[in-house]
């Protein structure tokens, strides 16, 4: 049995942002941190104060989390990037909202006293004899502790109180991993006389500086009490802040619209998952019910808000089944027919419409790269001036674009036509040119589609409707978007400018009135777009022959398109590895990551350059890590997945530089590891290839639980200062800390967990809905499902046997619960 916690974040917008430049502007950006840790960073929003990021993450924490942060930043091309505000959500908070929050939040200063990490680890225990008591607190050793340094390093030590007295440890120089071996005895003697709320001993960690005041690094406390009734307490300690006063700032900071959602899933064993995963089958496989089908329910007893994760999920476990296309097929077929009006036809955000959408991003994502990167990319470096609307014309810009002084608005128009033109072809030729590049699945599922809508709405009239379905969901849900907003769509790594995203949408909207066949043109406000109308009108009629030419696929399968599918998406398989990893494969032959890294050999000399970094192009497949010199470089260096010991960050002050990570791995013919260094070129990237590195070696038989986060130079670790070169590492590893993908693999019982989840929030609905009055009589009936199989639910009303698969869920979730509470022993210390 697995545990898995997913943390869903969501970087909106935000509004009323301080002004931090001379300009009277900012130039914003977002770093989130989950208990201290970059785990992401938002492209940055050039002179504005009222930015809009709309990126989103999901993070996988197997071992959980405390806090989840998001610092709004000014980005300086000179000196320091400015802290404009944070806000910081608990673990608890979070949880406490089940449906996620979507919200704005006020931002806060930030305070050096908040911003503590790390843990200390401590023994504590009394000594009694006829004349005193002893508290003896055994000071070991600390990790992770904040740098407060301009080294990227503290120098720490420990102040403890305890029944008014004081006592330090020494002070450890240069390091965030210090260990002292230090016992502080304490005279209890007198101790129960004084105020409950003093009986205590309070730990803290200050950051010793010659010069001003200390920094603190956190505390933590415990009462005297618990510790007379107990042996020895020894356990590493979360270090705590001393507690936020500040007054609330009413807004002055500004504010930012945030989604966050928690989910903690306890993933059970396969044999769980069945009864849900074969209703589900049976629903695709059976003959059409209407509104009895199970589909149909879900459809109608899931809220809007989680209606996106649910038909993630389904298409997911579909994909794993071997039934995606077939699934579609149902729910397409279902939408065509309770459609009237044609020209409504997926025009809301139904199960179908959203379903499709995330199909072709997971199926369809690669050949989506292939056909816009390169338009894209030219759009972003030639950053030409282009408007059509009259309104909006800036005559100024133009003695940028032009030696000549000004051009007049007559000349801008037949410029930026001309441009618009140019990029419209490039990016319609492109895909009208790419039938073989589309997934077969993909197009496999056009052709069904047209087949419903055509057999829906028969004859001459509807011509058009069979070939709309198609293009909506083509060009309105995956083109368009995607030029839209490329960031998004990992096309590119930073938002456009507002002169190319200004492009970028007009290209869109071009694109989008192509893909509704051209039946808005001359509708609407935007009389503007006129001069386009010739060229859209044009590749309206291309389109048409190009839809016909992408559904013909009269010699390849279904079964045959499923299973290339669930090949490309990876095999599941489920072993338990001391109780908690569940492991997924992907294929042997895909790529699963690519691009130019520097690496540096942890053999290199000592003294670091720029030039012990070489530029290296690197490709990670499930079975090996590759580089060479170039894409094309026909000699290539591999390191075997199955070798990997650990993938982890590397300290900044290791090398001086930011964003670096290391690959330990081992031979299997000696005891000790060796050590790549890699820089990526910011902390985005070093996060996707961080993710990457642990899907791929997850489950290997030889993986670190600690690890070294600086590197062995000038004859010691540059982090917990040991000698020793083979020394156990200072801190702990994070296996199985990775961002979530639309190109991860497949796990069918992770993703029946989270629908399983979704609909124990709808199981009141669902029984009032259905089941209030017959309940009782027909629980008899299908109690027995168990023994004589899935024949007998098969006759069962899909309400009533969707809802006692959630109850034998929530049985067996609650029974492993307790299981686990009677298994975990109960410590008496607190923090």
């Amino acid at each position: 049995m697995a545990r898995n916690t997913a943390l869903y974040f969501r970087l909106v917008e935000g509004k009323n942002l301080p002004a931090k430049d001379v300009s009277g502007t900012s130039d914003p950006y977002c770093i989130v941190k989950v208990d201290n840790e970059v785990v992401a960073r938002t492209a940055t929003v050039w002179r504005d104060l009222n930015p809009f990021w709309g990126e989103e993450f999901t993070l996988h924490l197997p071992l959980g989390f405390h806090t989840l942060s998001f610092y709004v930043m000014d980005e300086d091309t000179i000196g320091h990037d400015d802290v404009i505000g944070k806000i910081s959500l608990t673990k608890e908070f979070i949880a406490s909202h089940p449906r996620g929050i979507d919200s704005w939040v006020n931002l806060g200063r930030v305070d050096p006293d908040e911003e503590v990490q790390g843990e200390i680890y401590l023994e504590l225990h009394i000594m009694q004899d006829q004349y005193r008591s002893t508290l003896h607190c055994h000071v070991l050793e600390a990790r992770d502790l904040a740098p407060r340094d301009i080294s990227g390093t503290s120098d720490p030590f420990v102040r403890i109180f305890c029944n008014n007295q004081t006592l330090e440890t020494s002070v450890i120089k240069r390091t965030r991993f210090p260990r002292w071996n230090e016992v502080l005895e304490f005279d209890l003697r007198g101790i129960e006389e004084l105020d409950p709320s003093d009986q205590m001993i309070s730990i803290e960690v200050w950051d010793w500086d010659m010069v001003g005041k200390n920094d603190f690094l956190g505390r933590v406390w415990f009462p005297i009490e618990p510790l007379h009734k107990s042996p020895a307490v020894t356990s590493w300690f979360r270090l705590l802040p001393f507690g936020n006063t500040d007054e609330e700032n009413g807004g002055k900071l500004g504010s930012l619209r945030i989604k966050v959602s928690l989910s903690e899933e306890r993933i059970l064993p396969s044999l769980y998952y069945q009864t849900l995963i074969q209703l589900l089958v049976e629903s695709v496989q059976s003959p059409d019910q209407g509104d009895c089908n199970l589909l149909a329910l879900l459809e109608e007893i899931c809220s809007a808000e989680s209606r996106q994760e649910v038909a993630v999920k389904l298409v997911k476990i579909f994909l794993g089944q071997g039934l995606a296309v077939t699934f579609l097929d149902k729910l397409n077929q279902r939408e065509v027919k309770r459609t009237v009006d044609p020209n409504t036809l997926f025009r809301s955000n139904s199960l179908a419409s959203k379903s499709m959408e995330q199909y072709m991003k997971i199926v369809g994502m690669p050949f989506l790269h292939e056909i816009l990167r390169p338009i894209i990319s030219k759009i972003f470096e030639e950053k030409r001036y282009i408007e059509l609307d009259p309104c909006k014309i800036d005559l100024n810009r133009s003695r940028r674009i032009s030696f000549k002084g000004s051009m007049s608005e007559h000349h801008i128009l037949e410029s930026s036509l001309e441009t618009l033109r140019g990029y419209l072809s490039d990016i319609i030729d492109a895909i009208l040119r790419s039938v073989e590049q589309c997934p077969s699945g993909m197009r496999l599922c056009f052709k069904q589609l047209h087949k419903r809508v055509e057999e829906q709405f028969p004859g001459a009239v509807y011509q058009d409707v069979k070939y709309a379905a198609i293009s909506g969901f083509l060009f309105l849900r995956f083109f368009a978007p995607a030029i839209l907003t490329p960031k998004l769509f990992h096309l590119r790594e930073h938002h456009a400018d507002p002169r190319t995203a200004r492009t970028l949408l007009l290209i869109a909207k071009a694109v989008q009135s192509i893909g509704n066949l051209g039946q808005q043109l001359g509708y609407g406000k935007e009389q503007w777009m006129a001069p386009l109308h010739p060229f859209i009108q044009q590749s309206v009629g291309r389109l048409r022959d190009f839809l016909d030419r992408l559904i013909d696929m009269e010699s390849e399968t279904v079964e045959q398109i499923e299973k290339m599918n669930k090949a490309h998406k990876g095999l599941q398989r489920s072993f338990s590895k001391c109780g908690q990893i569940s492991r997924t494969l992907f294929h042997p032959s895909v790529t699963i990551k690519e691009g130019f890294l520097h690496k540096r050999k942890a053999e290199a000399v000592n003294l670091v350059t720029r030039f012990t970094f070489k530029k290296r192009y690197f490709w990670l497949s499930s079975q090996t890590l590759s580089y060479s010199k170039s894409p094309d470089w026909q000699v290539r260096s591999s390191i075997p997945v199955h070798r990997i010991c650990a993938v982890e960050r590397v300290d900044e002050n290791a090398f001086q530089h930011p964003n670096m990570m290391q690959i330990i791995s081992q031979d299997s013919e000696t005891q000790g590891g060796h050590i790549m260094y890699i820089q990526c070129k910011n902390v985005n990237e070093l996060n996707q290839w961080l993710s990457a590195l642990r899907k791929v070696s997850l489950c290997n038989q030889r993986l670190l639980p600690t690890y070294h986060p600086g590197a062995y130079r000038n004859a010691h670790w540059t982090c917990c200062l040991q000698t020793d070169r083979t020394v156990r590492g200072c801190s702990r590893t994070h296996l199985a800390v990775t961002l979530g993908d639309w190109s991860d693999p497949l796990d069918p019982d992770a993703e029946a967990q989270v629908l399983y989840r979704h609909l124990l929030l709808s199981k009141d609905v669902l029984r009032d809905k259905y089941l209030e009055n017959s309940l009782n009589a027909e629980k008899a009936e299908c109690k027995g499902h168990s023994e004589k199989g899935f024949a007998g639910m098969a006759v069962s009303s899909p309400a009533r046997c969707l809802l006692f698969a959630i109850e034998d869920l929530e049985r067996a979730h609650q029974a492993f619960e307790k299981r686990e509470r009677e298994d975990t022993p109960i410590h008496s210390h607190c923090t």
